[in-house]
């Protein structure tokens, strides 16, 4: 997925739609620093609750009880 087109669209109209939105930054490609600028510098801000790294957001996540 590149970063200025499929997930800037994506993440907007879920936005839209009143999903929370998070934006992992270091798994998200460009093909130019200029595009991830784009991303993260100009239109994440306006429709992102959060823009995190895979660190963040797997040490965010709740472990799941196993067995009874």
């Amino acid at each position: 997925m590149r970063a200025h087109t499929c997930i800037d669209t994506t993440a907007r109209f879920a936005q839209g739609l009143g999903h929370h939105v998070t934006l992992v930054r270091d798994a998200i490609a460009a093909f130019g620093p200029e595009e991830m600028t784009a991303t993260f510098g100009i239109n994440a801000p306006t429709c992102a609750h959060a823009i995190v790294t895979a660190d963040e957001f797997t040490g965010a996540l709740r472990p799941t009880r196993t067995g009874s």
